[in-house]
């Protein structure tokens, strides 16, 4: 996820775009990434989610040696990043695919592992400022929300088709919305007399069904409604809970892990996956560590990090993100389990 504002030096950015967190990323991950070389000569980095660029810019400009494989579903995305990071020649190696499908990028180019994966999940704000993803609620425009146009679903799908429990089940669940049930009612009932097919009328029902009360404090009320809209149409908890686990396992013995989260929905799965890694699984009480049973990696942060308020102040989608960074310290049979 990439947000409006401007690079680290104050101008302009080219592109429109800079990531988020860039320089704390790098804190992260640069130690997996020059273990061997200040330079990272012989180091590479998946960015798994890679949007415009920003984050792949930021590394290889720091790391002269590094080589980095992107991957993205977004195919404009993917063209955005080919200009941006053009420069960079063959120290930058594209993948069109879902970043679950990790596993098979690696093994599609002979990577047999890699020294850091840096995961930015959710909508970028390059998709979010494309008014025909319809992705945002601000503006009306088809109910669309794909990240990968080559897929069937769309917002207006799950809208015109989804029977009053399904619809209620993807609102609450990947919403978190209270009012799931009620909401899944009115559109049940509006679309009987036309289809959906712009968000505008969908934000309209919302502003209607949702209670003043709760509109008046509980921020937009179309927020968690395209939210878990945009989570069914991409199955983007279904791509989360399988890539952890891949991506863990495809990490040398000193190499890291950042994840980039942007709702709690994320952030827990991130959570319960990283404290599955660090588990030592001994019984309590025994002198020395059985075999098989001693932690392969360790935690590098300490619960969430957050941005700190001066980012936040200049670039508002940034207050969501929690992030987590794990690093692996031995070998072990972790990757590919789920």
């Amino acid at each position: 996820m990439t947000e409006p504002s401007r690079p680290v030096n104050g101008a302009p950015d080219a592109h429109g775009h800079v990531p988020v967190m860039a320089a704390r990323m790098y804190q992260l991950l640069e130690p997996a990434l020059t273990r061997t070389d200040p330079a990272g000569t012989g180091a590479i980095l998946i960015d798994g989610t890679l949007g415009a660029g920003g984050h792949a810019e930021y590394f290889l400009t720091r790391l002269p040696g590094l080589v980095v494989h992107g991957i993205d579903r977004d195919t404009n995305a993917l063209d955005t990043a080919r200009a941006r990071l053009s420069p960079f020649g063959r120290r930058v190696v594209l993948h069109h695919a879902r970043y679950d499908e990790i596993g098979e990028v690696a093994a599609a180019t002979g990577v047999a592992g890699v020294d850091g994966i840096l995961l930015d999940l959710g909508v970028s704000s390059m998709q979010l400022d494309q008014a025909d993803r319809g992705f945002a609620y601000a503006v009306d425009a088809p109910l669309d929300m794909r990240m990968n146009a080559d897929d069937s679903l769309t917002a207006a799908d799950i809208l015109n088709t989804y029977d009053h429990g399904s619809l209620a089940r993807v609102l609450s669940e990947y919403g978190e919305e209270r009012f799931a049930g009620k909401i899944a009612s009115a559109i049940l009932r509006a679309r009987e007399q036309e289809p959906f097919t712009t968000s505008g009328r969908l934000v309209e029902l919302l502003y209607a069904t949702i209670p003043a009360a709760t509109r008046r404090t509980g921020g937009h009320p179309a927020k968690r409604t395209f939210q878990a809209l945009r989570i069914e149409v991409n199955r983007e908890l279904d791509s989360l809970r399988a890539v952890v686990p891949d991506a863990l396992g495809l990490l040398r013995v000193g190499g890291r892990l950042a994840v980039m989260s942007y709702q709690s929905l994320e952030d827990r799965i991130v959570k319960r996956d990283f404290a599955r890694a660090v588990r030592n699984t001994t019984p309590a009480g025994l002198p020395i560590d059985l075999p098989d049973t001693a932690a392969e990696f360790v935690l590098v942060t300490r619960g969430a990090e957050q941005a700190d308020e001066q980012q936040r102040r200049e670039n508002p989608r940034s207050a969501p993100v929690r992030v987590r960074a794990i690093e692996r310290i031995a070998d072990g049979a972790m990757g590919g389990q789920k």
